[in-house]
This record gives C-alpha cells, structure tokens and sequence, in this order.
C-alpha cells in the first residue's frame, strides 16, 4: 500500500481569479496531474491545494478505477483547502482550524492583526481495510513566501521584510502546534496500537523548528542509536520517513535552484515498523524534474501544467 502527500499546486477549473486562463491549460494540468497519481498507485494521496472542490472531482475522474474525494471545509481566503484523494473508502474524524489551548492568538501583520486558527483546516480520516485501519492527518502549513501589505511580493526595506518573515513564522509555528494536537487526539495515548500518519506540505525542512514541534519525545529518530530502542517515548512519538528517502531523491521541490524537502510524511510507531520504502514523485523512477521557483508573485505559474512540487509517500505493508 502506497500512502503519499502532494502539493497540487493552485487546483482550480479555468475562468476564475486564480486558476488558468482557458480549458486547455486546465486539461493540460489535470492530465499531468492524473499521469503521475497513475504512475505512483497510491491508496491515500493527502493532497494540498485544491482550490476548487469540482478541479478535484475532475482529476479523480481521469483516474481508473474507484476514487473518492475528501474535503475539509476550512479554505484559506483564495479558497485553498486540504483534501484526501484516496482509492479506499474513509471517514473523516476531525476537521479542525483552530489553535489549541492554550495557544493565544498571533500577530499577522504591521496592523497588529491577530488570528487564532489555521489558514487552511487540519483535516484527520480513518481508512479501513480487510487487513487492519489507520488514521491519516493532512496538513499545509504558512507559506515562507512572504506577502506584504497592498498584495506586494516585495518589502519596502530589510526592516519590513525581517517583521513579516516573523509573522509567518509565528503563524507556522502556531498551526504545526495544531497539527500535532490533532495527531495526539489519534494516538490516543498509545502509537505503538494505534497507526496514524500526518501528511502535509509543511512549507519548511526536516531540522526546522516547526517541523520538529510534530514529533513529540526527541531521542529515536530513524539513522539514531536509539530508533532500535523502545522506550516511553514510543507511545506519542512521530517519525519524519525522510531519512528512508534515497538522497538523490530527497527534494519535493526546487526553490531558487535549490532542491528542499518541505512535504513531509510522519509516522507513528505502529505504522513505522510497517514501512518498507519511501520517496518522492513515482516508485522507481529517477528523480523528479521540476521548475525552479522564484519568490514573487505565484500567479506567474497559473497556465503550468502540473504541479511544483513533488509527491512524498511511503509503501507500507500490514
């Protein structure tokens, strides 16, 4: 069983605000879409920026076979959301936006602005087979592209520029703790029984701050002395597969030229002693080709086919 994340990268139908401009764009971009989900064969694909629900319906209708569509319904104010693309039936169990408790709210903006949830809702189901069920947690995180006031890509000084990266971060930080607090409410106390996997586009690398606030008890990463060791902290941990990543392949997408993991599949115990491999983009293909991403406006990309960033996924076997 393959369980994978993807960033879709601005999944709307043609015509709107943000999606391309005319019909063949988007057919060129659903049939790029459907090819690689055909090439990788997943049986949960977390996937990160739908924008419209009906782009998704589309893309689940180029694939063979039965597929089901599962949405939250937090969207950001583009309307961008999460969702699972899955070839097995599922449940949703939480669909959260808002930061725990007692998490307060942050500031957003030069303004004083706070907010207090997610841009984009926290969205957990349960999959059930013939062989046993698990629990899957899909997530996108605060962007590192910095925006400013007036839709500016641009800071008007280094000083502007320092605030509003902070922003983000606090915001990043904020949800990650939302995140984590779902996947708590799934382990319910013990991930050694119970299998749960959080997939997102986590918008940072694997050593990030943000990044490690979803992992629970340091002490058992894989590639350290102690993952062989069961301890305490087994019961709560979460395991970041990127290690299980071939290197050559351990990018989900090219920013400046430079290759970086930002999309992320974590697992719980009970599912790490499953894993036989992981990756990016298909099973058994060379590295993924992808554009290399400037800061600026991501309107410049709303003709491109396909997506920027890569799929991440495990193949997991009961």
């Amino acid at each position: 069983m393959i369980i994978g994340t993807w960033n879709l990268e601005n999944l709307y139908r043609p015509g709107g605000q943000f999606g391309p401009k005319d019909k063949a764009a988007y057919e060129a971009k659903l049939a790029s879409l459907a090819a690689t989900i055909t090439a990788l064969r997943p049986s949960v694909l977390g996937v990160q920026e739908v924008g419209d629900p009906a782009a998704l319906e589309d893309l689940a209708g180029l694939l063979e076979g039965t597929w089901h569509v599962t949405l939250s319904q937090h969207a950001d104010d583009r309307g961008i959301r999460v969702g699972f693309l899955t070839s097995l039936p599922v449940f949703v169990v939480a669909d959260e936006v808002g930061f725990p408790e007692p998490v307060r709210p942050v500031q957003v903006d030069d303004s004083g602005r706070t907010t207090a949830r997610a841009g984009r809702g926290v969205l957990a189901v349960t999959v059930s087979t013939r062989a046993f069920f698990f629990d899957a947690v899909v997530c996108h995180l605060k962007s590192k592209l910095l925006s400013y006031p007036g839709g500016r890509f641009f800071p008007h000084d280094e000083g502007e520029r320092a605030r509003y990266g902070a922003y983000a971060l606090y915001r990043r930080a904020a949800e990650a703790t939302a995140v984590r607090a779902v996947a708590d409410q799934r382990l319910r106390g013990d991930g050694r029984e119970h299998g749960v996997a959080v997939l997102g586009d986590l918008n940072d690398e694997v050593g990030a701050a943000t990044t490690q606030i979803l992992l629970g008890p340091p002490g058992s990463e894989i590639g350290t002395p102690g993952f062989d060791r069961p301890d305490k902290g087994d019961a709560t941990r979460l395991w970041n597969v990127a290690p299980l990543i071939p290197a050559d392949q351990r990018f989900s997408r090219i920013h400046a030229g430079r290759r970086e993991l930002i999309d992320h599949v974590l697992v719980s115990r009970g599912l790490m002693d499953q894993v036989r491999g992981a990756g990016t983009g298909a099973p058994g293909a060379a590295a993924s080709a992808l554009p290399s991403v400037e800061d600026g406006d991501p309107a410049v990309r709303r003709e491109a086919a396909g997506s920027d960033h890569a799929p991440v996924w495990i193949r997991i076997q009961p």
